[in-house]
């Protein structure tokens, strides 16, 4: 039954249930939730792998007393593993969306000087550990009382907080304090809209559209952007976006949404305020527990507590792909025997034959011969593997230390890796490590536009031309602090006698 199930299981509800697997490690969880509950709120957010960017003292000196408190507030209110939990992922393999700005409380002084508490996630090329920033957001769209330098803020390729995933009025996916309000903003409790799409769209949407809560978010969203009523815009997809709106018979009715009297122009239609992607889709472990995907215990904790009356048993067998952890390597039938496997300093040998029979059974390999049970099992866990995948999938959402932990239980702890896969994933998760910590001191080894245009062009000249140190041109994609600097027209004397 559960194998029949998998073979529709849409490509979304895999890759969800993977997510849920690695990306929120419930060491990570657990870590976090220690610190958080005592008000260490930066060490929650460092075992949440968060880089707090912000001086509390700083922000106090430059917006205020009253600021600098209403942030700390909301800092010590904030789960940043439920933050990790529910930020917005990108197929096919869930990672964080990069290169996104997204805003979590705004502190509006006045209508032109906002002032926003922001998380963001790097660019494609430096997500390496998949690590979030959290910072100050000004009108400006510099970090505002940050400790950066200046270059972090103007590499980051949109500083802006986006309009399609924001989570200032979603305050239950990321706040401790009003994660109990999950059932109530998914519909599960409290007077559930009909479930009937709004005319026009009938046919267009599936299940992962919260249709039924559109006129509910909608409102929540037109009041924080001082509009009672109106028109607002749902993004569906890649170039596709549907153009609602919000009505009402009058004060006492429920609001319903549905298409506007009159089409808007192109232009109009651009400048409506954009539901959020939380608000517009259905919550993804509400879809796994309904699916039967995922156990109501696999959950986040405070996930689970808010959705545990929609919980069901999960179906038998879970997921294809996602199969238990293999068990323990080190015993091997070998001609009629079992026989152990285990470390000699620091390399797996099979310590039931003798140094004699191994070398003899290693020329016989080389010569072409059949290998031993226990000389094929090893190269086998070096080269092929059964904890290959999971080590891979620990690795692409940053649990470096998870990783590490399957390695270690395949092999045995202080083991020496031979030249294979297990060595390779390792090694090019530390080397891409680099470039994250490049792009957080603001200095690129070379500008990603600059290598993006090298590639596209095809033509050995500019690649040569990339590796002589040609400085790319300047566009809008370069980082401020580098246009300033190319367009000066001061520089040091060097060279010169004194």
């Amino acid at each position: 039954m559960a194998h029949h199930f998998a073979d529709e299981l849409p490509p979304r509800l895999s890759m969800w249930a993977r997510v849920r697997r690695y990306a929120v490690p419930p060491s990570m969880i657990e870590t976090a939730t220690a610190r958080r509950t005592v008000g260490d709120w930066a060490g929650a957010c460092a075992a949440a792998r968060i880089d707090v960017d912000l001086d509390l003292r700083a922000v106090a000196i430059r917006h205020g007393t009253d600021i600098a408190t209403r942030v700390r507030a909301d800092l010590r209110r904030l789960a940043p593993d439920l933050l990790r939990w529910h930020m917005p992922r990108i197929a096919p393999d869930g990672r964080l969306r990069p290169g996104l700005t997204l805003a979590l409380a705004a502190y509006h002084r006045s209508a032109d000087d906002p002032l926003q508490l922001v998380v963001r996630t790097p660019p494609a090329w430096a997500d390496a550990g998949q690590r979030l920033s959290l910072t100050l957001w000004e009108g400006s769209g510099k970090a505002a009382a940050g400790r950066l330098p200046r270059t972090y803020a103007s590499s980051h390729p949109h500083p802006h907080p986006d309009r399609r995933f924001r989570l200032d009025l979603h305050r239950h996916l990321w706040d401790a304090g009003q994660a109990g309000e999950l059932a109530r903003r998914c519909g599960l409790t409290g007077g559930a809209r009909p479930a009937v799409p709004p005319p026009g769209l009938t046919g267009d949407l599936d299940g992962a559209w919260a249709v039924t809560r559109w006129a509910a978010e909608a409102e929540l969203l037109l009041r924080a952007e001082g509009r009672p009523r109106g028109a607002f815009v749902v993004r569906l997809g890649a170039g596709r976006r549907a153009v609602l709106e919000l009505v009402a018979p009058d004060a006492g009715h429920v609001p319903v949404c549905g298409p506007p009297r009159e089409p808007l122009p192109p232009r109009e239609a651009a400048a409506l305020p954009v539901l959020p992607e939380a608000a517009a889709r259905t919550l993804p472990d509400l879809e796994l527990l309904r699916a039967g995907l995922v156990a109501v215990d696999r959950l986040h904790p405070l996930v689970a507590t808010a959705l545990a009356p929609a919980a069901r048993a999960p179906v038998p067998g879970g997921i294809p792909g996602l199969a238990p952890e293999p068990g323990d390597p080190h015993r091997v039938e070998c001609r009629g025997e079992v026989h152990r496997i285990a470390l000699r300093d620091g390399v797996l040998s099979a310590i039931d034959h003798d140094p004699t029979t191994l070398r003899r059974e290693e020329l016989l390999v080389a010569l072409g011969g059949p290998a031993l049970p226990c000389l094929r099992a090893i190269d086998a866990v070096h080269r092929d593997p059964q904890a290959l995948p999971a080590v891979r999938e620990r690795l692409g959402h940053g649990d470096v230390a998870g990783a590490l932990a399957v390695v270690e239980g395949l092999l045995g702890p202080g083991a020496v890796l031979r030249d294979g896969p297990l060595r390779e994933e390792l090694m090019s998760a530390a080397a891409r490590r680099v470039d994250h910590g490049l792009f957080r001191s603001g200095l690129p080894a070379e500008h990603p536009a600059a290598a993006t245009a090298s590639a596209g062009s095809g033509q050995a000249s500019d690649a040569g031309r990339t590796a002589a140190g040609h400085r790319p041109r300047l566009d809008r994609h370069t980082p401020l602090d580098w246009r300033r600097k190319r367009s000066s027209r001061s520089r040091p004397r060097t060279g010169l006698s004194p």
